[in-house]
C-alpha cells in the first residue's frame, strides 16, 4: 500500500492534484472518494484515506481548490476562508471535480466500479450530490457543512446516503437537525446520526480540541459497511435510522 499524488485531467480542461492510494494487491474492490474540508488534502485526509485502503478499498481525495489557492493550508490560515466563497458557487463547481476523479479511477486496476463519496465539513454536500447526479453509488457526510441548502436534493434519490454530526456542532444548529431528522423519518435510504456533546471537526485528528477518537472509529465502521454494501448489492437503499 502506497498513497501517491496524481493528475486527474478536468473535463473543462487543465488537471488537479488527487492523493490516491489503494491495495497492494487482491480482488477488485470499491473506491472512496474523500472531499475535504476547507484546509484541502492536508496530513488528517491523507491519513483517513491510507486508513480506508488499509481496510482494503482505494481511496482518492482530489484537490477542489486547484483553480483558486490549490494544496493544502493551515487551520488559521485566512485564505482558507478566501478559497471556499462563495460557498454554493464553489461547491457547485467541484461537482465536476468529483466526477472526473471518479473517471480517473478507471485507471486502477484492482477498482471493482463501485464507489462512494464522504464529505468532511466544506465536502459534505457532496454526500447528497455524488449519489444524485455524479455516478456515485453511496454518500457519507462527516460533520458536514452547508447541509440545509442540499436537502431539496434528497427528493427522489434511490442510493443510501449516512450523515453524521455531533449536536454540538456549529454547522448543525436545532433548525439543520429538525430537518433532517424529518428527511431521516420519510426517507428509507437516508440514514442519519447524531451524537451528544460532539463537535464540529470530529474526523480531524490535527484538530485536538474537536478530534473524537470514537466519533472517528464509528464514521470509518459505517463508511466501510456502506462500501461493502455497495460492492455486494449495487445501488440497493439502506433502512433510515438515528443512533
Amino acid at each position: 500500500m502506497l498513497g501517491r499524488n496524481v493528475r486527474v485531467r478536468s473535463s473543462e480542461g487543465g488537471e488537479f492534484d488527487c492523493y490516491r492510494v489503494a491495495p497492494s494487491a487482491g480482488a477488485k474492490v470499491p473506491a472512496i472518494v474523500i472531499a475535504s474540508a476547507v484546509h484541502g488534502v492536508n496530513a488528517d485526509v491523507r491519513a483517513i484515506a491510507d486508513e480506508f485502503a488499509s481496510h482494503g478499498a482505494i481511496a482518492a481525495a482530489p484537490d477542489l481548490f486547484w483553480r483558486s489557492i490549490p494544496g493544502p493550508l493551515p487551520r488559521d490560515d485566512e485564505r482558507t476562508k478566501q478559497r471556499s466563497q462563495p460557498r454554493l458557487e464553489k461547491i457547485r463547481t467541484g461537482e465536476a471535480d468529483l466526477a472526473d476523479t471518479l473517471a480517473g479511477l478507471r485507471r486502477e486496476r484492482l477498482w471493482n466500479g463501485r464507489a462512494a463519496v464522504m464529505g468532511l465539513c466544506y465536502g459534505g454536500p457532496y454526500a447528497i450530490l455524488g449519489p444524485k447526479r455524479l455516478g456515485y453509488d453511496a454518500g457519507i457526510s462527516c460533520h458536514g457543512s452547508q447541509m440545509l441548502d442540499y436537502i431539496g436534493e434528497l427528493d427522489g434519490l434511490e442510493l443510501p446516503v449516512c450523515i453524521i454530526w455531533g449536536d454540538a456542532d456549529h454547522q448543525a444548529p436545532a433548525e439543520v437537525l429538525v430537518a433532517y431528522r424529518g428527511a431521516a423519518a420519510r426517507m428509507e435510504n437516508l440514514e442519519l446520526h447524531v451524537f451528544p456533546g460532539v463537535q464540529h471537526g470530529y474526523m480531524m485528528r490535527g484538530n485536538p480540541k474537536a478530534f473524537d477518537a470514537k466519533m472517528y472509529d464509528f464514521s470509518m465502521e459505517r463508511a466501510l459497511a456502506i462500501l461493502e454494501q455497495v460492492s455486494a448489492a449495487g445501488s440497493s437503499g439502506r433502512p433510515s435510522r438515528e443512533r
